[in-house]
């Protein structure tokens, strides 16, 4: 049943199932929402669980965020509604974007197990190709301006945005966009060995977006942690997977 609580003036959405003891709490990945994550959240479902999958700012049915919100404003939103529901120690489930957010609360914050389904959070390698593109745009969006007049010049930086942005980047609103700056350039490595809950890493083989050397990464560097990998998957490998991830979702659960 979706319910609607507004934190702070903000409202967020989220979808509760259950009436167990041990409460759930479900992260979408970047651009996705509350249904996303379906097979998670109905995998996380037993007699023993209550499941909050949320509709993260910005997403589904939430509103977004009052200002330019990074990794940490959106962890302490979490971190508030979970105070507010009366969550005591979650199991964390947390896919791509959602992965960081998990990751930083566990970090922190008294949690019962953490699940991450190639999960965000480590700072991708940069090819000298990627710094190039990134550094002739910002000079063109200086210069543009001043030979082509603001308004040309800002419609042709919007069109080369565009052209050689992602989906995601240029899907988002101008605000999310600045959203999606500060949170992919945030390196959480750091974090990882103050996890103290068992960690359960589902990941896909063939995932660009987070390659399995981040997961390799995490692997090694959380306490207790263990990776399950299916090779022929990608970046949504609870998807291509649903079955098999179900299965190991609810025995991680379970056991």
């Amino acid at each position: 049943m979706e319910q609607k609580i507004d934190i702070d003036g903000l409202t967020l959405a989220f979808r509760k199932e259950g009436h167990g003891p041990v409460p759930v709490v479900v992260m979408h990945g970047w651009g996705c929402n509350a249904k996303t994550m379906a097979i998670p959240a109905a995998a996380a479902l037993t007699d023993g669980t209550t499941v909050y999958n949320l509709d993260l700012p910005g997403f589904g049915d939430s509103a977004e965020p009052p200002a330019f919100w990074g990794v940490e404003e959106y962890t302490a939103l979490v971190e508030k509604f979970c105070r507010r529901q009366g969550i005591v120690s979650p199991v964390l489930i947390g896919h791509s974007f959602g992965g960081r957010l998990a990751i930083l609360m566990a970090s922190r914050t008294p949690v019962s197990k953490v699940i991450l389904l190639d999960a965000a959070g480590i700072k991708p390698r940069r090819s000298l190709k990627y710094y190039i593109k990134v550094y002739s745009f910002k000079l063109g969006r200086r210069l543009l301006p001043l030979f082509a007049g603001r308004r040309r010049g800002d419609e042709i930086v919007e069109r080369w945005r565009r052209k050689a942005g992602s989906s995601d980047y240029s899907m988002a609103s101008p605000a999310m966009r600045q959203v999606m700056n500060r949170a992919i350039n945030l390196d959480l490595t750091d974090r990882l060995h103050l996890i103290q809950a068992p960690t359960l890493l589902i990941w896909g083989g063939r995932d660009t977006a987070t390659p399995l050397r981040d997961a390799k990464i995490m692997e090694k560097s959380i306490p207790d942690a263990g990776l399950v990998v299916y090779p022929e998957a990608g970046h949504f490998a609870f998807l291509e997977r649903g079955p098999e991830v179900t299965a190991v979702i609810r025995n991680f659960i379970g056991g």
